[in-house]
């Protein structure tokens, strides 16, 4: 989009979720649910099946009406947004589209009906790497292709803000990579990005920050390395490989340190960190081969933190 075409922000583009709560007869999918997606940032919205994600998506987007609480963007609620798609772009699923349709037609309808310059779907179309598929019909599309699809379509108004429910589904490695490149790109432009996955590795990769829910409820949130950082902290583990075990185990134990054997023959220690164990193979006269901080991951981490709290929705 050029400078005289370019969309109004949407205030900071900072999403507030306050207190959001929905209840389903019996079931409360969402449980006074609280958290901030900060704009410059990719925002990990992680939880196990039946957390209350999509639920959550859905009241920010104002498809749900919640039972209670407030879901804002740039301070407004999204239904009181004036030409909401320049203001917000958002994908909850694999694009659907009429089979018979070109990608390019199928983005050419939205800037219709939206008011948007014709050309502004030729642009999205390359924005995503989809201008050699821009003529070919929707039925013939990977489902990785109606992803990359259904994200042109949430860029049409050039959004400052950018919601993504599992939008790596049906991308292979290179898909996932371009991705990953895409999103982080955006948020370096200022946007707000706010993308849940399944795919912890990849959100490890991608994410700035992560909000972490469970049975509806917040389990985590902050900075990746923050949340990697506190978990090791309470449970770090050192890897260390040694030709006299035995004496080594005995040691550690001898100071109340928890000492299992993997795979290998490589001790993983619990209770001690690399200088103690350094310090006490030293007086024990034990030779060491290996002395590695494990640093846990962010899959170990989720399921710390959500073990137990799945819940069926």
């Amino acid at each position: 989009m050029s400078d005289g075409q370019r969309s109004p922000t949407t205030g900071s583009g900072q999403i507030v979720v306050s207190g959001l709560t929905k209840q389903y007869k019996n079931v409360r999918a969402v449980d006074n649910l609280s958290f901030t997606v900060e704009p410059g940032r990719v925002t990990g919205f992680l939880g196990p099946n039946g957390a209350g994600k999509t639920t959550t998506l859905r009241m920010l987007l104002n498809l749900v009406t919640p039972t209670g609480g407030t879901a804002t963007i740039g301070g407004q609620r999204y239904a009181d947004l004036t030409d909401p798609l320049r203001h917000v772009g958002a994908v909850l699923e694999a694009s659907s589209a009429h089979k018979g349709r070109t990608g390019i037609n199928h983005l050419r309808v939205i800037c219709a009906a939206a008011g948007l310059p014709k050309s502004r779907a030729d642009e999205a179309l390359a924005l995503v790497g989809l201008t050699p598929a821009a003529k070919r019909k929707f039925k013939g599309y990977s489902l990785g292709m109606k992803q990359r699809l259904g994200i042109a379509a949430a860029m049409l108004g050039d959004p400052r803000v950018l919601i993504l429910d599992e939008p790596a589904n049906g991308l292979d490695p290179e898909g996932i990579r371009w991705m990953r490149g895409f999103l982080k790109g955006l948020a370096h432009e200022g946007r707000t990005v706010l993308v849940s996955s399944h795919l912890l590795s990849e959100m490890q990769l991608l994410a700035d920050d992560v909000v972490i829910i469970a049975a509806g409820k917040l389990v985590r949130q902050g900075p990746v390395e923050q949340v990697l950082g506190s978990m090791a902290q309470g449970g770090g583990r050192v890897r260390v490989r040694t030709p006299q075990a035995d004496e080594l185990v005995a040691a550690l134990r001898a100071q109340s340190a928890t000492v299992e054997t993997g795979e290998h023959g490589v001790l993983l220690v619990t209770g001690a960190d690399a200088p103690a164990i350094g310090k006490a193979a030293l007086a024990a006269g034990v030779e060491l081969h290996e002395l590695t901080p494990e640093r846990p991951d962010l899959e170990r981490v989720f399921l710390e933190l959500t073990a137990g709290k799945a819940g069926i929705r």
